[in-house]
């Protein structure tokens, strides 16, 4: 917030995307090669999903505190926990 303070009082102006210094630049030349801002791909929600089912035992915390589950595929992902108990005691 100093930063911005201490620019506006000299009269820097910069870049608002990457705060590069501009010099008489209408847009910032490193800005102006990718238009469009990065954007992190997230992993399909079926991948998550089988994930979480697979290491039920190690990943019950996530599927619990997880947003990108609904309730009723929670409890899916949770009851390979059961599947695996079974595969361990069998075995």
């Amino acid at each position: 917030m100093e930063r911005e303070k201490l620019d506006e009082i000299i009269g820097v102006v910069r870049c608002a995307r990457c705060g590069h210094r501009l010099e008489g630049e209408i847009e910032c030349p490193f800005c102006s090669m990718f238009p469009d801002p990065p954007v992190k791909s997230r992993i399909p929600k079926w991948i998550f999903f089988t994930a979480c089912f697979l290491t039920s035992p190690l990943s019950l915390y996530v599927i619990v505190t997880t947003r990108r589950l609904q309730t009723a595929e929670k409890i899916l992902a949770s009851s390979g926990f059961l599947l695996w108990s079974v595969l361990y005691v069998a075995w």
